[in-house]
C-alpha cells in the first residue's frame, strides 16, 4: 500500500497528547522540530485526511504529480482561495515556493495576481505594482457596483485616465518564474485601449483581444520577469478601465500556484462572483484547495446556520468540479479563533463536521488545522507563544510561516515518496 493509502487510514485513529510513542516514525524531520518547539500543538494531525481508499482525483493528481517529476516535463494547475489569511500571502508563498523550487526544472509558472497595493488594501510582500495613475479600488466582500464583473480574484481596481501606466515586479522572493505570455482580465465588451510595453514591445508576437470573455492575452518571443505596460485610450469619449488581475504564464513545466485572498471574504463572497467559472475554464485547476470558512462562522453560536454553509461549501465544490471533473479537492478546516477576542468560537467544530460530511460525498482531502492547532480554546496557547496576534484570529509572521511549515509535510506525506523531497 501507498503512503498516500497509509495516510489515508489515519484520521479513524485518535491521536491526542498520549499518542503511541510508534507514531513518531510517521513524522517528518521538520514536523519533529516543531513538536518539540511547540509542545501543543496535535502534530500527529497534520496529514490530509481521506474517508475512502478509492479516491480518483486524488490517485490522478498523484499520478500526474510522479510523470512531471520523473519526466520533467508536463504542468499542474493549483488553486488556492480564502480570506484575509491568503491575501497576506505569508504561509501560501512559502507552499509555492516549495513547490517551485523543490525539483531542478520544474519553476512553473505565477499564475493570476492582483494589485492590491492599487486597491489600497495590503499587498502581498514578494511582488509589486507600481502606477503614477489614480486608481480607486474594490472588494467584492462590500463593494458590488452594477458595471463590475468579478472574477476569481474578487477584486478590482477603476482609472478613467487616458494613459495609464502599470509596472510589476518580484520582491524578497527565492521563486520568480518568468512568463512569455499575459492575460490581463479588464472590462467585459468594449475596451478601448491600444496596448504598449516600452522596452519589452519588440518582445511582443501577438495581442489577441477576447472583448466578450472580459480579458486580452498578449504572446512574447522571449521570456520576462517584469511587467512595463501602457494602455493608451483610443476613443475620445470618456471611459473608465477596470482591471480584475493580470495572469503570468509559460510554456515551461512545473506547478502553477494561484493564491487568491481578499479581506473578509466568505463563501457567498466568490458564489457572487459573476466571472468566478469562467476564469477556471480558461485555466482549468488540477488541485483546488478551499480555505474560505473563518469569515463564515465568525458570529455567535445562534447566528451561524451549518445548513447554509453546507449549502455553499458544496455550491464551491459543484463549481470547481464543473471546470474539471477530475480536480482534486482538497478542504481545510479553519483556525480556531475568539469571537469578539473573548469567546472560543464553538462554530468552528459545527464546520468541521460539514466538511467531513461533504468530503466523504465528494471524496475530497481535509488538512483540520483547527484539530492541528488543538480546538477550541487554542488561539490563546497559539498567542502566547507567539504566533498568533491579539484578535485571536490572525497568526503572527512566525504563525504563518510554521503554517506554511505543516501545509508543506502535509503535502509531502500525502503525494510524495520520501527520496523526492
Amino acid at each position: 500500500m501507498r503512503i498516500f493509502f497509509w495516510f489515508a487510514l489515519l484520521p479513524f485513529l485518535n491521536f491526542g497528547q498520549g499518542q503511541n510513542d510508534s507514531l513518531k516514525s510517521y513524522l517528518s524531520p521538520r514536523e519533529k522540530k516543531i513538536a518539540d518547539q511547540y509542545h501543543f500543538i496535535e502534530i500527529q494531525c497534520n496529514q490530509f485526511q481521506f474517508f475512502d481508499t478509492v479516491n480518483p482525483n486524488w490517485e490522478h493528481l498523484e499520478q500526474e504529480l510522479q510523470e512531471m517529476i520523473s519526466t520533467k516535463s508536463g504542468k499542474l494547475n493549483f488553486y488556492h482561495i480564502g480570506g484575509s489569511h491568503l491575501q497576506a500571502d505569508i504561509y501560501t508563498h512559502d507552499f509555492r515556493t516549495f513547490l517551485q523550487s523543490n525539483w531542478p526544472g520544474l519553476s512553473g509558472e505565477r499564475g493570476l495576481v492582483f494589485p492590491f497595493n492599487l486597491a489600497h488594501t495590503n499587498n502581498p510582500s514578494n511582488y509589486n505594482f507600481s502606477s503614477p495613475n489614480s486608481w480607486k479600488g474594490y472588494r467584492s466582500v462590500n463593494q458590488r457596483p452594477e458595471d463590475l464583473d468579478y472574477g476569481l480574484s474578487g477584486a478590482a481596481i477603476t482609472c478613467s485616465d487616458s494613459i495609464v501606466l502599470l509596472y510589476f515586479k518580484h520582491l524578497r522572493t527565492a521563486v520568480k518564474p518568468p512568463y512569455n505570455r499575459l492575460r490581463v482580465y479588464h472590462n467585459t465588451g468594449l475596451f478601448p485601449y491600444d496596448l504598449n510595453f516600452g522596452d519589452q514591445e519588440l518582445l511582443v508576437t501577438e495581442v489577441a483581444y477576447f472583448p466578450e470573455l472580459g480579458y486580452t492575452e498578449i504572446n512574447f518571443s522571449d521570456h520576462l520577469d517584469s511587467l512595463d505596460l501602457m494602455f493608451t485610450k483610443n476613443i475620445a469619449e470618456a471611459f473608465e478601465m477596470e482591471l480584475y488581475g493580470i495572469e503570468f504564464l509559460n510554456e515551461l513545466p512545473g506547478i502553477r500556484y494561484t493564491a487568491i485572498g481578499i479581506n473578509g471574504a466568505s463563501l457567498p463572497t466568490y458564489l457572487a462572483n459573476n466571472n468566478f467559472s469562467r476564469d477556471l475554464e480558461l485555466s482549468p485547476p488540477d488541485l483546488f484547495i478551499f480555505s474560505v470558512g473563518t469569515n463564515d462562522a465568525h458570529c455567535s453560536y445562534e447566528a451561524f446556520s451549518p445548513k447554509t454553509y453546507k449549502e455553499n461549501l458544496e455550491k464551491m465544490i459543484q463549481l470547481v468540479l464543473q471546470s474539471n471533473p477530475k480536480c482534486a479537492i482538497l478542504l481545510t478546516v479553519p483556525n480556531d479563533d475568539y469571537y469578539k477576542r473573548k469567546y472560543p468560537n464553538r462554530n468552528t467544530e459545527r464546520q468541521r463536521e460539514v466538511i467531513f460530511q461533504l468530503a466523504k460525498t465528494y471524496h475530497t482531502g481535509v488538512w483540520d488545522f483547527y484539530g492541528i492547532m488543538g480546538e477550541l480554546g487554542s488561539s490563546l496557547t497559539w498567542k502566547n507563544a507567539g504566533l498568533m496576534q491579539a484578535d485571536y484570529v490572525h497568526f503572527t509572521s512566525t504563525g504563518y510561516h510554521l503554517k506554511g511549515d505543516l501545509l508543506i509535510e502535509a503535502f509531502k506525506k500525502a503525494l510524495l515518496n520520501e527520496n523526492q523531497f
